[in-house]
């Protein structure tokens, strides 16, 4: 089965006009599909609400046991019924998840550098097969980015890039499709439909890629490195075939 998993960040999901365009992609798409999202934004604004303190190391958000019962009541509470209702509302058999259900997606603490993150995890194991039956049946898997340690059965705050790479290379032949507000890397002043590794590495070096493409084109580097076939990077006008595809 050849898959596509889609990474959306979560700074435009609570858009409306946003949500109206994702559908519309989805529903075009011909091709199964497995959905990603995150929920920055939104999780900030809740644990400034509670007055709940978080920081970030490495571009991870430290996650205490307070921050992770509001990052999960956000993330796969209120974001992610919001992205599946709008779905559903079109017609899209989508189902809302995340790696707690069915222990879907196991964890195990991440320690970069031996830094103690809190409730901050990595993927260790994807169910694919579970996956699999759910696409099978015409559903569209929704994930938020929790998952399951697997030696205390808590739930994991996992970075939805690294969700996304987890199982995308846990899938054979997979595309993972990173949703950005860009139509692609700008190489040259338009878009290269296709790039190296090597070309991407050069690209930065030279200058050509700056600012806000570099995580972009590093997230997909790093997919690449967990096994995925390919990732290419779009917007939602090209979600289909469009943007950059690194390989």
């Amino acid at each position: 089965m050849q898959v596509t998993v889609v990474k959306v960040g979560g700074n435009e999901l609570d858009d409306p006009a946003f949500l109206d365009k994702l559908s519309a992609a989805v529903m075009g798409f011909d091709r199964p599909m497995i959905l990603v999202h995150g929920g920055g934004k939104e999780i900030s604004a809740a644990l400034k609400h509670y007055d709940v303190h978080s920081n970030f190391i490495g571009g991870l958000r430290v996650t205490s046991p307070e921050a992770m019962a509001i990052m999960q009541m956000v993330v796969c509470g209120t974001i992610n019924k919001r992205v599946v209702g709008r779905l559903v509302s079109d017609g899209v058999r989508a189902i809302g998840l995340s790696g707690i259900d069915l222990a879907l997606l196991g964890c195990v603490p991440q320690r970069p550098g031996g830094t103690d993150l809190g409730r901050v995890g990595m993927i260790t194991r994807v169910d694919i097969a579970a996956i699999q039956a759910m696409i099978g049946m015409g559903w569209l898997p929704v994930f938020a980015p929790v998952a399951r340690n697997e030696s205390d059965g808590l739930s994991y705050n996992v970075n939805a890039d690294q969700v996304a790479q987890a199982i995308a290379g846990a899938f054979v032949g997979a595309e993972l499709l990173f949703v950005s507000n860009v139509p692609g890397v700008i190489l040259g002043g338009r878009v290269a439909p296709q790039l190296g590794r090597a070309d991407v590495v050069a690209a930065i070096a030279s200058g050509e890629i700056i600012g806000g493409m570099i995580p972009k084109v590093q997230a997909a580097m790093d997919a690449l490195d967990a096994g995925v076939a390919s990732a290419r990077i779009t917007n939602l006008a090209g979600f289909s075939s469009g943007g950059t595809r690194i390989l």
